[in-house]
């Protein structure tokens, strides 16, 4: 793992959590070559107490540990309010098993063996999804029933103050806010938010996460549309 690739411009803070004392050594080393600023935990309680204390920019977290899951820890932050990136670390290949992953919230995936660099790549790509946008980004902001979002950014508000959204939330409803009205493919969707190697049916899982925070009913979308065989549409509107 002593190979190392271009740094970013700023050092971002990871928290990596997983059982394995040899992995998180091994990580450490990898990402701290690479620029990254490390902490580390061994289960679903150091992290939580870790999260008490420090702001990672992302958690890159293992799934199958003892006592509390990884699976369960993301569920648990995202009903906390957490919206940082995490990318979770899985044994198991089924895709059901990693799109139970991101129905609990989670941005991204990778399975166990992996390769070091992908692992990097991944983590830039979560990064980049939720920096700040481009200051020649003008895209203006749009009403979504009572909620207003800005795909600038990246803020939603409602009646009774900013609403939360996960950064993998607040990337796809930008992505659809600066094309309102136009249908986007999923295949689009994907490359837009740099998750081609997931494939439609995590694209589909992030669209209901979505549907959630802005439809009133989400059994009948007033919002986020379904195209079919097309992908989807956001329609504005009050």
């Amino acid at each position: 793992m002593s190979a190392s690739m271009p740094a970013p411009a700023e050092a971002s803070h990871v928290l990596v959590v997983d059982d394995d004392p040899r992995l998180r050594r091994l990580l450490q080393r990898f990402l701290s070559d690479n620029g990254f600023r490390i902490s580390m935990a061994g289960n679903a309680a150091e992290a939580r107490r870790l999260l008490e204390s420090v702001q990672p920019d992302a958690v890159v977290l293992d799934v199958t540990m003892p006592g509390e899951t990884g699976l369960s820890l993301c569920h648990s932050l995202r009903e906390d309010g957490h919206g940082l990136p995490i990318l979770l670390l899985t044994a198991r290949g089924e895709p059901e098993d990693r799109i139970a992953g991101l129905e609990a919230g989670a941005d991204d995936y990778l399975g166990k063996p992996f390769e070091p660099r992908e692992l990097l790549l991944r983590l830039r790509a979560l990064l980049r999804r939720v920096a700040p946008p481009a200051p020649t980004d003008n895209a203006r902001p749009v009403r979504l029933g009572s909620l207003e979002f800005d795909p600038v950014r990246g803020l939603m508000k409602g009646p009774q103050g900013p609403v939360h959204l996960t950064g993998g939330e607040a990337a796809l409803l930008a992505a659809l806010a600066r094309r309102p009205n136009e249908v986007l493919s999923r295949e689009l969707i994907a490359r837009t938010l740099e998750m081609d190697e997931a494939g439609e049916r995590a694209i589909d899982v992030q669209v209901t996460r979505l549907r959630r925070r802005i439809e009133p009913d989400t059994r009948e979308p007033r919002f986020l549309h379904t195209v079919r065989g097309r992908g989807y549409v956001l329609k504005p509107g009050f």
